[in-house]
């Protein structure tokens, strides 16, 4: 079967409505856009190919496209750093050099289709060509945020059994004092000017290397990323991903969530860690042909982000609610945006009234969307529909989401629940594959014939659904997913600590941050508090992820516990957040 249908002429493609849903008036469509040439597939017409690479399918795609100037003249991928400095890439060029780090990962490092790698590295334009070199050779990528510690370093190689590392000349001593350990891990890669003995510096070896590379023929479930998300208890899991549940998956899915042109710009401030970047950076907006703008951005600095929106024309948005709530605490009156129209917010729940403060100085509304490291987007507010405050939108193509209760049964409108998406008979294309080498945690994932989220909301009688709060103790603080148990093992070595708990904490500027509750040892019940409690904060800082450490600490007693010792962490909760 032909994955891309052949070329028609000029025609408005966008012709049926999504079920139950309104038609919001996309634009017409070149014929020779790629996202275009997929419709046979969403009306029915064709069935969803075997084999699909995003690279050669969709990004090669657009490379001949541009050359034959069907594309509008802007870049496909546009950074800067803030001091001057600023890459500029085509598609064609995009290809040339990955094709280059192809061969760097296949030739030099030996790495051969289905190995894994793990990414690490900031918002510089190397983790771009990297994860496309990875699609062009098969390499199963795991990216992971450059605040990772080297426990995290450590039990990321050890669970992934990855055969690569790819980080900078920052992470590297982190790298090297676990290495050891690590009987898998065969190659290290540093993205550095300068050199380290062990490591192979990428930035000389892909410069040298040859463009001559044939892309890898990839099934459409063969495995593509690995995202390690937190869990309530235990470490993180790994979540798998395919070639179908994130590369396929914005071919099919409507435009909904994101509606962009080849001659429009997108910046996603996410770290590189996450799956925002993965989708709203990377696969999504290029389905469309559409440039990806980034910053390095080594801090979230709301005047850097005020001042690039004005300098540069960015016309989509994309970050956690703390950033909008950082930047409606300027002067907006002061800045002009040059193209900025569409402005999008996900991770957590934004404040009505924050939303209200940014239509106000910009006249721009905020369109909130759900999602989790599953599945993507879930749900969105997407252009053309009513904005509801408080509500995440409407359940996106692919997905049939409900709300449900405890026996997996759907409940009314208006009746708060459990967040669910409808994973049988058939699962939907976008879901991840597995949680890796845990079949236990996947069966457990799912309740009947839904997916469970442990996210509680309520939906109404338009299908708006509305987010209520976490149905167990993940802490989502400015878009991070931080487990208790990561902290609270942090927490744990410090001999101040006989017992911790950690829960959620409101926090007007993030929207809730880490809190611990702490159990002293009597040989500390005399310490200066106040001086302890930076101490247990830095300990945190350095054992694990800093953005995991606790913002807020309590010593207590003793902590509420059921009848069988378990701590009573949803009793914390609710004190916190005034439920009691």
């Amino acid at each position: 079967m032909k994955l891309l249908l052949k070329l028609q002429k000029l025609k408005l493609l966008w012709t049926r409505k999504p079920p139950n849903r309104t038609s919001y008036g996309h634009p017409r469509l070149l014929s020779s856009d790629v996202y275009s040439q997929y419709e046979s597939i969403r009306q029915g017409k064709q069935e969803i190919p075997k084999y699909f690479n995003f690279a050669s399918d969709v990004l090669d795609k657009w490379s001949e496209i541009e050359k034959a100037g069907k594309r509008p003249s802007n870049p496909a991928f546009w950074w800067v750093n803030g001091k001057g400095e600023e890459v500029k890439w085509s598609f064609e060029e995009l290809g040339f050099l990955s094709r280059k780090v192809a061969n760097v990962l296949t030739k030099e490092c030996g790495l051969q289709k289905g190995d894994r790698l793990i990414l690490i590295l900031p918002r510089i334009p190397e983790w771009w060509l990297v994860k496309v070199a990875c699609m062009r050779a098969g390499i199963v990528i795991i990216p992971g945020t450059s605040q990772l510690s080297a426990k995290d370093i450590l039990y990321r190689l050890q669970a992934s059994k990855a055969a690569c590392i790819i980080t900078t000349d920052k992470l590297a001593p982190a790298v090297d004092s676990v290495a050891s350990q690590c009987q898998l891990l065969k190659t290290k890669l540093m993205v550095s000017k300068g050199s380290r003995e062990g490591w192979l510096n990428f930035t000389e070896l892909y410069q040298n290397q040859s463009a001559d590379h044939s892309c890898i023929k990839t099934r459409i479930q063969d495995p593509m990323m690995i995202f390690f998300t937190s869990g309530t208890t235990g470490s993180p899991k790994m979540t798998q991903h395919s070639q179908g549940s994130l590369g396929f998956r914005p071919l099919l899915s409507e435009r909904y969530w994101l509606d962009l042109t080849p001659s429009q710009m997108i910046w996603n401030t996410a770290d590189t860690g996450w799956i925002l970047t993965s989708i709203a950076s990377f696969f999504d907006p290029w389905v469309f042909g559409s440039c990806i703008f980034i910053h390095n951005l080594p801090q979230t600095d709301s005047e850097v982000i005020l001042n690039t929106l004005c300098r540069f024309p960015i016309d989509v948005l994309v970050g956690a609610p703390t950033l909008f709530r950082m930047l409606v605490q300027n002067d907006l009156s002061k800045y002009k945006f040059m193209s900025l129209k569409y402005c999008i917010s996900g991770g957590e729940p934004l404040n009505p009234e924050v939303m209200e403060q940014w239509k106000s100085y910009t006249g721009l509304d905020i369109h909130e969307v759900y999602g989790q490291t599953e599945m993507g987007v879930i749900c969105s507010v997407s252009k053309g529909m009513k904005i509801k405050p408080g509500s995440m939108g409407k359940a996106a193509p692919l997905y049939d989401v409900q709300i449900v209760d405890k026996n997996a049964n759907i409940l009314p409108p208006g009746q708060q629940g459990e967040i669910a998406i409808r994973s049988k008979p058939i699962r939907p294309l976008g879901f991840f594959s597995e949680y890796l080498d845990n079949p236990k945690k996947t069966a457990e994932s799912e309740r009947g014939d839904f997916y469970v989220t442990g996210d509680r909301g309520t939906m109404d009688e338009e299908g708006y659904f509305q987010f209520i709060g976490r149905d167990d103790d993940i802490i989502i603080s400015s878009g991070y997913r931080i487990g208790p148990f990561e902290v609270e093992s942090a927490l744990i070595e410090h001999p101040a600590v006989v017992e911790t708990a950690v829960v959620s904490s409101p926090d007007p500027l993030r929207g809730e941050v880490v809190k611990a509750f702490v159990v002293l040892s009597p040989t500390f019940s005399s310490t200066d508090l106040k001086s302890l409690t930076h101490d247990l904060q830095d300990h945190v800082k350095k054992t694990t992820a800093p953005y995991k450490y606790p913002r807020k600490v309590e010593f207590v007693k003793e902590l509420p516990k059921t009848v069988t010792g378990k701590i009573k962490r949803n009793e914390l909760r609710d004190k916190e957040w005034g439920r009691v």
